[in-house]
């Protein structure tokens, strides 16, 4: 497999830096990469024709090179390395800086190699999930595993986080439903909980004629994720009808966020995620805190690598104890790794993480 970087006329971007980039990407994905400049868009136009899938094409400002994004062939991966607005009907990443071309490329190949289908839960460009099947059942309808990325509730960030996660868990016999969300910073945190919530709902839909065995949905939610995932178990928890989440999830979670408010965790990403402190929104915090919706009265996972953030393992070590001493069923696996250990499926604690959850929902 060889991928192709595109880039467009006019980008602002070190062409050395680019090319280095692109090979350290694709070395790690075990994958030939090239990077290949257009100078007009309809010369990128004809190399988007005439290229052979995965590419990652980089449309720069030129308003007639941005008017190709979304256009065939669907396959393109988009990446915008200045914050945008995202495409209806492209895949398209935005926002992350030189650094992000790296997770463009894992989306083109994990897309390529564990292919999903994108289904819309909502009329927003941001509600959908991308949907994976095992290719083959042991016994009756697979178990699901609903996936939420984090970021700190900001819009760069996206589902494409938890790629590598989707095609592992699909591997292991799961389906993977791998959620997109509306985040604050352009929609406000209710859009961002409802949406949650509505992803999660959808799912009683998508097994109308698919097989998924409702009566075992986990949810693993990384970082920001984290939270909403324990958040949208609670919340399930307590309606009288709908599906019911067997086993939540937090990788590495946002877990207080009272306390996280205090202490500027991600440089104010709480505040500027539910629009305020614990006084100035009060009912965001009590609805949405971890720590004050004890008892979930949902089994629970907490993964935490003990050389992420201090907070976040300050945090999940306080939300342990205060948990079981709830009355909660949770289990607290701190082990050795960084904040991004816990979503990758190569790591020690992602495979001991896989063994408490099969071993939970009865594999």
């Amino acid at each position: 497999m060889r991928l192709t970087v595109l880039v467009g006329p006019g980008l602002v971007a070190d062409a050395a830096l680019l090319a280095s980039s692109t090979a350290a990407a694709c070395a790690e994905l075990d994958v030939a990469g090239r990077v290949v400049t257009a100078g007009s868009a309809e010369e990128m136009r004809s190399l988007l024709a005439a290229t052979q899938q995965p590419v990652v094409a980089l449309p720069g400002p030129t308003p007639a090179a941005r008017a190709l994004i979304g256009a065939q062939p669907s396959g393109v991966v988009w990446y915008d390395l200045t914050v945008e607005p995202p495409v209806p009907g492209a895949v398209h990443l935005a926002g992350r800086g030189l650094w992000g071309l790296a997770w463009a490329i894992r989306h083109a190949v994990h897309r390529l190699r564990a292919p999903a289908g994108r289904i819309a839960y909502g009329p927003d460009p941001d509600q959908w999930g991308d949907l994976r099947l095992p290719s083959a059942l042991d016994t009756g309808a697979a178990p699901v595993a609903v996936l939420l990325h984090g970021g700190f509730w900001r819009s760069i960030w996206g589902a494409d986080l938890m790629d590598a996660l989707a095609a592992d868990l699909t591997r292991r016999g799961y389906a993977s439903w791998n959620l997109e969300y509306r985040r604050p910073d352009r929609h406000g945190w209710d859009a961002t909980t409802q949406d949650v919530e509505a992803g999660l709902v959808a799912l009683r839909e998508l097994a109308r004629d698919r097989p998924l065995d409702l009566d075992r949905i986990v949810v693993l939610g990384h970082s920001a994720g984290g939270q909403l995932a324990l958040r949208a178990a609670a919340d399930l928890a307590g309606r009288t009808s709908g599906p019911r989440v067997a086993l939540a999830v937090s990788l590495a979670g946002v877990l207080d966020l009272a306390e996280g408010e205090r202490r500027y965790l991600g440089d104010g990403a709480v505040a500027a995620a539910l629009g305020g402190s614990p006084a100035t929104a009060p009912r965001r915090y009590a609805e949405s805190d971890p720590m004050r919706r004890l008892p979930t009265r949902v089994p629970t996972l907490l993964v935490q690598g003990t050389e992420d953030s201090l907070d976040l393992v300050d945090a999940n070590r306080r939300y342990a104890v205060a948990a079981a001493g709830a009355g909660d069923d949770v289990r607290h696996l701190e082990q050795p790794g960084d904040h991004f250990a816990v979503i990758d499926p190569a790591s020690v604690i992602w495979q001991d993480t896989m063994t408490a959850v099969d071993a939970r929902l009865g594999r």
